[in-house]
């Protein structure tokens, strides 16, 4: 049969009245499916360019442009992954977002740091006040490790008379004499841990002002002054 005698205009002129109207109705509806539909191409690995109605299974694995009725691409299918390459990439973008995300913070932080300290002299000024609280302290302990000094020299002196058996000393002068003890320990641990403290508050200051010096160059200035106004 010629394969002419199947075009539409042939099928609508074969049919009866009453059919032709709902063959004509068809034909429209399965026109405008396929136009619906749209079209899809690619390029697969062996670079050919492949057409079809449908997802195209030899480009599962890269992208697909899905194009309307005038040609134009309507909508970009992404490549379609297995479980395990699905994981793999939310991972890779679980990471970038975190890259992301540290360099957000980092600019924050940044800011917050310039906002605080917009030269040299305020920050120099603050660390000073910071290691002066610190020495006040000291100062105090100083001061009450002196009155312990003098209490364990009373003590002493009372200890002496039970220099060959220290054992025979009443018992409150053996309290007396072990809570002195603890208190020196007690007060030199203390005197310790503030020093301790004035290094961290140095090295935390020393960090900033080579973190400053950088932004505070003429060569950031113009960008922080864009940071700080957004």
């Amino acid at each position: 049969m010629n394969v002419a005698l199947l075009s539409t205009p042939f099928l609508l002129r074969a049919a009866r009245p009453a059919a032709r109207a709902l063959l004509a109705g068809a034909i429209g509806w399965a026109t405008v499916s396929a136009q619906a539909q749209g079209i899809y191409t690619c390029i697969d690995s062996k670079g050919r360019r492949i057409t079809s109605d449908r997802p195209i299974v030899e480009c599962l694995d890269r992208e697909q442009h899905k194009l309307g009725n005038s040609g134009t691409v309507r909508q970009v299918v992404p490549p379609s992954y297995t479980a395990d390459e699905r994981a793999r990439l939310e991972e890779k973008r679980r990471a970038e977002n975190e890259v992301k995300a540290r360099a957000a913070e980092e600019k924050r932080r940044e800011r917050a740091l310039l906002i605080r300290y917009p030269n040299q002299a305020v920050h120099d000024k603050e660390r000073a006040e910071a290691l002066a609280q610190i020495d006040e302290v000291i100062a105090a302990v100083n001061k009450r490790e002196l009155a312990l000094v003098q209490q364990r020299k009373e003590v002493d002196v009372e200890m002496e008379f039970y220099q060959s058996d220290p054992g025979k000393a009443p018992l409150w002068l053996r309290r007396k004499l072990e809570d002195s003890e603890k208190q020196m320990v007690v007060q030199k641990r203390f005197l310790d841990e503030q020093a301790q403290e004035k290094l961290r508050i140095n090295q935390r200051f020393d960090e900033e002002l080579g973190k400053l010096r950088q932004l505070w160059s003429p060569t950031a200035a113009s960008g922080n002054a864009a940071t700080l106004k957004r």
